[in-house]
């Protein structure tokens, strides 16, 4: 059979039908493994927690985020947000594409995203690089501090993002490909986040 055959069609889910995941509670109905929606709401705290703390910080030493950010380039910020969310959009196009049982469309649709996700990673690396050649590291001031800080952590959330794409794309089924889904829209919501508050925030 063709890769790109429809798989059989499950019957629809109706007001009485058995829950994707049940036992658990308010994620019974959610889509992918329950224990990566525990990893992600998980990790969501954490990084709301990060963000309490660089807006309190940023309260106490406005002048000095202020004057620090002027070293940030909003455009580049910019085109990585972008870069990021094309690559959610296409990592949605494999959950519907998947959902259709077009196994190879999926893997191509997934090959693409991965493929924008290291394209992130080298812009994030280029900005790494152009600060530490003029002297800047997370040693500098607080605002930069936190600025490394934050985004390593979430790029090593996009590391992990694809491998767990690579993964899909190898084991390839619809909750598999609905639960790297669900991880990388966690990373594409995190940075649309850390983008303004970083980046545009005066």
């Amino acid at each position: 059979m063709s890769d790109n055959a429809p798989a059989p069609c499950h019957a629809p889910v109706t007001a009485g039908s058995e829950l994707p995941n049940p036992g658990w509670g308010p994620l019974s109905a959610l889509p992918g493994n329950p224990l990566m929606w525990v990893l992600i709401l998980s990790e969501l705290a954490v990084f709301m927690a990060f963000f309490v703390l660089y807006i309190s910080e940023r309260a106490a030493q406005l002048t000095l985020f202020n004057d620090a950010q002027q070293h940030l380039s909003p455009l580049m910020g910019g085109l990585n947000t972008m870069v990021l969310l094309t690559s959610g959009l296409l990592v949605a196009l494999a959950v519907e594409a998947m959902a259709q049982g077009h196994i190879r469309r999926t893997r191509q649709w997934l090959g693409g995203a991965a493929a924008l996700g290291v394209v992130f990673g080298a812009i994030k690396i280029f900005e790494y690089l152009s600060k530490f050649a003029v002297g800047i590291t997370p040693e500098t001031n607080t605002f930069f501090g936190f600025y490394f800080g934050l985004t390593a952590f979430h790029f090593a959330h996009v590391i992990f993002g694809l491998v767990l794409l690579g993964l899909v794309s190898w084991k390839t089924n619809l909750e598999n490909v609905e639960t790297a889904a669900a991880f990388w829209h966690m990373v594409d919501l995190i940075w649309i986040l850390l983008y303004p508050l970083l980046y545009l925030l005066r």
